[in-house]
């Protein structure tokens, strides 16, 4: 798994944080001094939670759960989007609409109605309708698209959530945490670190920081992606080799020996049957009562 150097981190500004004034005292652990007014971030500390974020979406993905991509400032909605196209994970760089994850199941209706709509756009069943009719259906459609195209393949909760500047999005680590998630957040030093699991203090206004950034985390999703389908692939082979065709020849079979009991039910029968007594009748229902008379005994009158 590939890492950073400080050098590298240093050349795409990502030890600069943002103004004294500015700062929030729970991030005082990452933050290494000040220059000219503004913080200057603890690079070890930035590595330190690169390298666990690495490790743990490595094996979140590796076991066949998605990661969702959090991050809607205007400079960095487009790595955002990069990434989820290359991972094939979720994202979301409009705004957060409330419920997307506690209230999954009404996200899920409204991406069923927008696939309703461009079936009504393609097959032309939407040209019934008054002009009106259309463009509110339309306006509709333009609505759903812009707020959740990018989760339109989340089929179930992910795995864990990655967000840029989680100061912004704080609606999301409320509903992560709700639903139990693991948060992994690019922070800088006006944000609370508090509700983020993983912290990777960095620069999270200039682009070249977050794509810096997002590039190692994406690398880390893609090899997960690149296990899990092994991993697939050699239970697919398995499950074929179990499930071959059973040959037309006939298998070699041994003699059944019967239970001692229904054996000696059959000899005894055969034995009947050719009227030949060698005594063994006799041991097996045990010896034989002989008939004897009793004399009839006269009771005296009195």
């Amino acid at each position: 798994m590939e890492t950073l150097t400080v050098q590298q981190l240093i050349d795409a500004g990502v030890h600069f944080g943002c103004r004294v004034s500015r700062w929030n005292p729970k991030m005082a652990p990452y933050i290494h001094g000040r220059r000219s007014l503004i913080h200057v971030i603890e690079l070890r500390e930035t590595l330190r939670g690169l390298i666990r974020a690495q490790n743990f979406l490595y094996h979140t993905v590796a076991e066949g759960s998605q990661i969702l991509w959090v991050g809607t400032k205007r400079q960095i909605k487009g790595v955002i989007a990069e990434a989820g196209e290359r991972t094939g994970m979720p994202v979301v760089t409009e705004r957060w609409i409330g419920g997307t994850l506690t209230n999954f199941s009404v996200i899920r209706s409204r991406l069923r109605r927008l696939e309703e709509l461009e079936s009504m756009d393609e097959d032309g069943s939407i040209n019934q309708f008054s002009k009106k009719v259309i463009a509110s259906l339309r306006r509709e459609k333009r609505k759903i698209m812009r707020n959740l195209a990018g989760i339109r393949h989340m089929t179930s909760i992910p795995g864990a959530i990655v967000i840029i500047d989680p100061s912004r999005e704080d609606n999301a680590v409320r509903e992560a945490h709700k639903m139990g998630l693991v948060v992994i957040g690019v922070l800088d030093t006006d944000c609370d670190p508090e509700g983020i699991d993983i912290v990777i203090p960095g620069n999270d206004d200039a682009l070249r920081s977050v794509r810096l950034l997002v590039e190692m985390l994406v690398k880390s999703v893609e090899e997960g992606a690149a296990t899990h389908r092994e991993r697939l692939a050699v239970t697919g082979a398995a499950e074929r080799t179990d499930d071959q065709p059973v040959s037309d020849e006939p298998r070699p079979t041994r003699q059944r020996t019967l239970p001692r009991p229904m054996r000696n039910i059959r000899e005894l029968g055969s034995a009947e049957e050719s009227g030949i007594d060698d005594g063994e009748s006799e041991r097996r229902s045990g010896p034989r009562m002989a008939a004897v008379e009793i004399p009839a005994v006269e009771i005296p009158k009195e």
